[in-house]
């Protein structure tokens, strides 16, 4: 039985198209997708240290590389937070299919609309913009000794309390990350 050219040509189309939407429609929402190494996830986790004491925030969930590991593993309370629809309707399927879905609170929407003052973990993934846009609301909301834990980008003005090179985490804690001075130390 041999299979139609057309039907190869129009599920490789298919497929290219699925692709281009999951990599690039969140450019349309703000930012790119990229998932966060799982060394990188295992070590924001493990600098946080995260226990089933934690309400951790994710912000820019993606498909819930540090969503699922956080409720599964270390027991946290997770709030998820997606805005581009196709990936926050892959966190509801996991969620529903997979165990600890009773930890896991998933949020459809803009992160900067959030309240941050019940978290106690925050973890973020994100482009520089948007970590200088993020300082001041966490400096805010944010209850004191809740720890921030970003891959790859600083928050601008903050001191880590720890870094590290072969993961590229950066660990603060409230309010001990205050805000640096110009010129100052």
């Amino acid at each position: 039985m041999a299979v139609e050219p057309i039907l190869v040509l129009g599920v490789a189309i298919a497929a290219v198209v699925a692709i281009g939407y999951f990599v690039f429609a969140s450019f349309a929402f703000g930012a790119g997708y990229q998932p966060t190494p799982r060394r990188s996830v295992e070590a924001m986790l493990r600098l946080a240290e995260v226990g089933p004491q934690d309400t951790l925030y994710d912000l820019g969930a993606g498909t819930g590389a540090i969503v699922f590991r956080a409720a599964r593993i270390y027991r946290a309370r997770v709030v998820g937070v997606e805005v581009e629809p196709l990936r926050y309707a892959i966190l509801r399927g996991r969620r529903a299919s997979g165990p600890f879905a009773d930890r896991i609170t998933l949020r459809w929407g803009n992160f900067f609309a959030l309240d941050f003052r019940g978290a106690t973990v925050v973890t973020a993934f994100l482009w520089p913009g948007a970590m200088a846009r993020l300082r001041p609301k966490l400096e805010a909301e944010l209850p004191a000794g809740a720890r921030v834990v970003s891959h790859c980008h600083e928050i601008p003005g903050w001191r880590p309390e720890l870094y590290d090179p072969e993961t590229d985490v950066y660990l603060y804690r409230r309010p001990h990350a205050a805000a640096v001075t110009p010129g100052g130390t």
